[in-house]
């Protein structure tokens, strides 16, 4: 969860976010290090009235900061390309879940039962209780087991959305008439918050994603009290 003043991105709750967080890290040192390079060498001429020939006309110096530039790119690529992969790679899910976006709020379909699926809207402010984050919090939450690779299809009803968990690493388009799939997996329990990543009209900042993560047992017990409940309407 954000807090107030925040520098850096919020804690991973997922392996794939464990990794950006970590490419993010290892771009930032690369950055600083040719930051703090660059700041030196303009101290350094601003600095001196000395001028040294063998810089300004140096075929062993133009090869290395032609040479210096290829390597950084190669060195922040690699990581990155791995990465990207990574967040590709969908590997037998034990559950799929297909997310719909509506203006303004957002429907789930847990296409392993037969009869799952409900919309979530956002609690209103005068409904909430103590404990629960205004803008943030919904009426009906995504359940899904901890440790267990999941599937979300990301598809809108209407215009475009975009379903983002920040802490889960995760950010998928919503297109209407386009099916996008995502997948990860939350490393340890919790409720994780996000919201539409899409500006898609006039109540864009009130359709909030709240993925509460449990153990399995837990999530059986759920899944049967949401069966139970929907046969029973």
């Amino acid at each position: 969860m954000a807090h107030p003043s925040q520098l850096g991105f919020q804690d991973a709750a997922s392996p794939v976010m464990e990794e950006l967080l970590h490419f993010h890290d290892h771009a930032l040192m690369i950055v600083l290090l040719i930051s703090t390079f660059i700041l030196y060498i303009i101290l350094a001429m601003v600095s001196t009235k000395l001028t040294n020939k063998y810089i300004l006309d140096s075929q062993e110096i133009e090869i290395v900061w032609t040479l210096l530039p290829s390597i950084i790119l190669v060195l922040i690529a690699l990581p990155s390309l791995r990465i990207l992969y990574l967040m590709d790679e969908i590997d037998d899910p034990h559950l799929t879940i297909k997310a719909m976006g509506h203006q303004w709020y957002w429907s789930y379909e847990y296409t392993d039962y037969e009869d799952l699926a409900f919309d979530s809207y956002m609690t209103p402010t005068q409904d909430l209780i103590p404990g629960q984050f205004r803008l943030l919090e919904t009426d009906h939450r995504m359940v899904i087991p901890m440790e267990t690779p999941i599937r979300v299809l990301v598809s809108a009803e209407d215009v475009l959305h975009s379903w983002t968990v920040p802490a889960l690493g995760l950010k998928t388009d919503a297109v209407p008439g386009r099916l996008n799939q995502t997948a990860f997996i939350a490393s340890r329990p919790g409720v994780f918050y996000g919201q539409c990543s899409e500006i898609c009209g006039a109540n864009h900042s009130f359709m909030p994603i709240t993925v509460e993560a449990v153990p399995l047992e837990h999530f059986k017990s759920w899944s049967s009290l949401m069966l139970d409940t929907s046969l029973g309407s």
